[in-house]
């Protein structure tokens, strides 16, 4: 199975390529739903995040408020570091068992892991090969602010956290440029699916 990273910087459309990889055929592992299913009661990364962040990120169900989480560690790089710290060598452990388990059942597929923090959190090197998603800084800015309701400080705050875009594209074997349409970026979609899919023939 060809194992394939998809990243990019907040809101260049990293889910509009996983979307259309998708349709074409490819396995893809979202790296959110598989940090979501870490920090569930059951999940590997629970008790030590409970731990180190204390019981008022609880609800009553004794379930994580990753909006409580969330805000406990904004603007704190120390809290956020401690919480990467518990959360990625979890994600990264329980996401190698996916990989396996889609391997087993598809030998010949492609799988695709989509995850904003691919390269910071070192998982690319369980990778064979790696698209970075681009578009201008502005048009992340601007679709950031559409998408979620957050303010101009807070995205501007997210962006600075992130490895530069440019830096990110270094390490691309693709690069999808978003900037343009939608038929656009799902050509260059379609053409990079077609490069993987010769890899794997």
């Amino acid at each position: 199975m060809l194992k394939v990273g998809l990243t990019g910087g907040m809101a260049c459309g990293k889910s509009v390529v996983a979307h259309a990889l998708a349709e074409l055929g490819c396995h893809v592992v979202e790296a959110d739903a598989v940090a979501h299913c870490v920090i569930e009661p059951a999940g590997e990364a629970y008790a030590a995040v409970v731990a180190a962040f204390g019981p008022d990120i609880l609800d009553q169900n004794q379930c994580i408020v990753r909006a409580r989480l969330a805000a406990r560690v904004f603007g704190d790089p120390a809290a956020l570091e401690r919480l990467n710290a518990i959360v990625h060598p979890a994600v990264r452990l329980r996401a190698l068992r996916e990989f396996a388990e889609l391997e087993a059942r598809d030998p010949h597929g492609i799988l695709v892991y989509v995850a904003a923090i691919l390269l910071e959190a070192g998982v690319h090197r369980d990778l064979d090969k790696i698209i970075v998603v681009s578009c201008t800084r502005e048009q992340q800015i601007e679709r950031a602010l559409q998408r979620s309701g957050a303010s101009e400080a807070e995205v501007l705050a997210r962006l600075e956290r992130q490895m530069p875009l440019e830096k990110k594209k270094a390490f691309g074997d693709y690069i999808i440029d978003a900037s343009s349409t939608l038929d656009e970026t799902l050509r260059q979609t379609e053409e990079v699916y077609r490069e993987l899919r010769r890899l794997q023939s």
